[in-house]
């Protein structure tokens, strides 16, 4: 590999690692830059799911303290997540690249579409939380079947099934998401692993980079607006879609 190409795989992670922790949308990057260095998109879309793990660690290890505050319910919702998770994950590896290139340009657009929507998405109740609701399970099951199986906008997807599965205020949701999302990731990245679809060379660049963009990140909250970083994702997103459309 060149050393273009490592310092262009670097940069998008780091920018990935940053936008996360600012606005959320790092994974229109990480797998747009796997694809244009030439990964088939079965494998940048698995190796790209390993790359935000450092990400979701760190920002599950910062809500320990509402973690440790849920209970027993928390088992459950993991337990759907990752159930929902291991179907998505076998639905991608049974796909072949072909097959899944022509679904790409449209998960990367509904996903844009979705994110752009996220602030409205998300729950405006502060109320209290309570005991998971069957429609809330069956959602964040759909949920993690997606994160499995692709995983852009998955976030914000969660945010709003768990907001019915689980409810609580913003913090208490966020802190399940992050924790959720390894969940998610660690079965998918099992399956993965297991169907040889990693490219680990891809992977050991980019998980430093994205560790180093989501501490950047913090800093870089308090000086760009957020709604500035989410439009330039939903752009990126856009031309993704736009690029995998005309060359499909």
């Amino acid at each position: 590999m060149s050393i273009a190409l490592i310092a262009l795989l670097f940069a998008a992670g780091f920018l990935s690692g940053a936008v996360n922790a600012i606005a959320g949308g790092g994974t229109f990057l990480t797998f747009g830059a796997l694809t244009l260095v030439g990964l088939p998109p079965i494998s940048a879309n698995a190796t790209s799911s390993v790359t935000q793990i450092p990400g979701y660690i760190t920002s599950t290890l910062a809500y320990g303290k509402e973690l440790r505050a849920m209970g027993r319910g928390v088992w459950v919702l993991a337990a759907v997540s990752a159930v929902g998770a291991l179907g998505g994950a076998l639905f991608l590896i049974s796909l072949s690249n072909p097959a899944f290139r022509t679904m790409v340009p449209w998960l990367l657009l509904v996903a844009t579409v979705i994110f752009a929507a996220g602030p409205k998405l998300r729950p405006k109740t502060q109320g209290e939380s309570h005991p998971a609701s069957p429609l809330g399970l069956a959602l964040q099951g759909v949920t993690s079947f997606y994160g499995g199986f692709f995983g852009a906008g998955m976030g914000i997807m969660m945010l709003a099934s768990l907001g019915l599965a689980s409810g609580g205020d913003y913090h208490r949701l966020n802190a399940l998401k992050n924790f959720l999302s390894i969940v998610i990731a660690a079965v998918a990245i099992v399956v993965f692993v297991g169907a040889g679809a990693l490219s680990w060379l891809h992977a050991l660049i980019m998980i430093p980079a994205v560790a180093a963009g989501g501490y950047a990140g913090v800093a870089m909250a308090r000086k760009v607006p957020q709604a500035v970083l989410r439009w330039i994702v939903v752009a990126a997103g856009l031309a993704l879609a736009g690029y995998y459309f005309v060359t499909g």
